[in-house]
């Protein structure tokens, strides 16, 4: 994932969606990061930082979680892959 372009749509996202967007959590997987980057989100509030380092053998991947209402899952999951970098 590009963090920029991750943050750019999240923050459209909430700024569109807030009252909607009950919670989002995820662990990111970020490109030439050696740090797995970890946030989180209640309604307008976002959250994010750089967590542990990945360990030697772990599978990096990236998990996110949205839960809301009037959600267009489409639309959330062409918005996150566009920021595959």
């Amino acid at each position: 994932m590009d963090l920029d372009r991750l943050g750019s749509w999240l923050a459209d996202l909430v700024a569109e969606r807030g009252p909607d967007l009950f919670r989002m959590k995820g662990i990111i997987q970020l490109k030439g990061e050696g740090k797995r980057y970890v946030f989180q989100s209640v309604h307008m509030l976002l959250d994010g930082d750089f967590d542990r380092a990945w360990h030697d053998g772990e599978q990096r991947s990236t998990q996110f979680v949205i839960i809301g209402r009037n959600l267009d899952p489409e639309a959330l999951r062409s918005g996150f892959h566009a920021c595959v970098a």
